[in-house]
């Protein structure tokens, strides 16, 4: 059995890798492809890449990712889409949060964890344009496994049509695997993505699921690459079609206050920000989500 998962945790982290190199290629494709507009002379942006680490409490090598960060594009103000494949030991905190999801008995005595995943979060030059974030990833322990993850589009000015096409995509994505996906993932969004101390959503919603073990291994992981192949085709076209909208000052500030509302929730609420920080990941990497400019009213 250990053997076994050895292979499914490989196979995991290398497919969040090849998914990585694939959503960096085509975003600076469109960097390049950017011939028009207000921010057109300036040069295309282009990933920073750095390697994060993540130390265990005796100093001892703990895993590590990537932060592939793109900052001051034509079309990309900031985006962030960070790998990373890490393992040691779950602390207390990190326990208590893990075991407020789902019932782990014996992680007290046996703490040990392994975790890989893709996270990306797009900040947006014209604010026509929705910023975007999406997830996946690879849970273990000795007790369990699962998978988790989703999309959701945060737009600051709301196109029917666009939040129809996207939805329409991760639909036709999630119906490859089971029927029931797509209503309950989308529920769970809605719930997850909420902001109470806003009354509102984060934005227009998407999928997000969490604890994904059906018993099949095979077919959960292939489950979640769907989930990641879906995110190109749901958010591309968005971009291409308002990239070069016009904007007025009004708009600008409607995307300022939006990402406040964003920073907000990431800061609050997100549990992936929170475990993160909890279990000693490079905080630089953690908050990759947070926007390059903000407003609060």
């Amino acid at each position: 059995m250990t053997e076994l998962f050895d292979d499914h945790k490989a196979r995991a982290s290398a497919w969040f890798r090849s998914l990585r190199d694939d959503i960096v290629a085509a975003f600076e494709a469109l960097e390049d492809s950017q011939e028009k507009g207000p921010f057109a002379d300036l040069p295309a942006g282009r990933f920073e890449v750095t390697e994060t680490r993540r130390s265990s409490e005796d100093g001892s090598d703990a895993g590590g990712g990537l932060m592939s960060v793109m900052r001051g594009g034509r079309v990309f103000e900031k985006v962030g889409v960070n790998v990373s494949t890490v393992y040691g030991k779950l602390a207390p905190r990190a326990q208590a949060a893990m075991a407020a999801r789902r019932d782990l008995p014996g992680i007290k005595s046996d703490p040990r964890f392994w975790a890989a995943g893709i996270s990306l979060v797009a900040h947006m030059r014209n604010p026509h344009t929705p910023a975007v974030h999406m997830n996946t990833r690879m849970f273990w322990t000795p007790q369990a496994w699962w998978f988790g993850g989703g999309s959701d589009l945060n737009p600051c000015i709301e196109v029917p049509a666009d939040t129809a096409a996207f939805h329409a995509v991760l639909q036709s994505y999630c119906d490859r695997h089971n029927t029931e996906y797509y209503p309950r993932f989308k529920a769970w969004a809605d719930e997850y993505f909420y902001v109470p101390h806003r009354n509102r959503a984060r934005g227009v919603g998407g999928i997000f699921y969490d604890d994904l073990n059906t018993g099949d291994w095979n077919a959960d992981f292939a489950f979640t690459q769907d989930v990641g192949r879906a995110f190109l085709p749901a958010f591309l076209p968005i971009t291409e079609r308002h990239r070069n909208d016009p904007w007025s000052e009004a708009d600008k500030e409607a995307q300022l206050v939006h990402r406040g509302l964003y920073a907000e929730y990431n800061l609050v609420y997100d549990r992936g920000t929170k475990f993160g920080l909890e279990t000693g990941h490079d905080a630089n990497a953690v908050l990759m989500s947070l926007p390059p400019l903000a407003k609060w009213t």
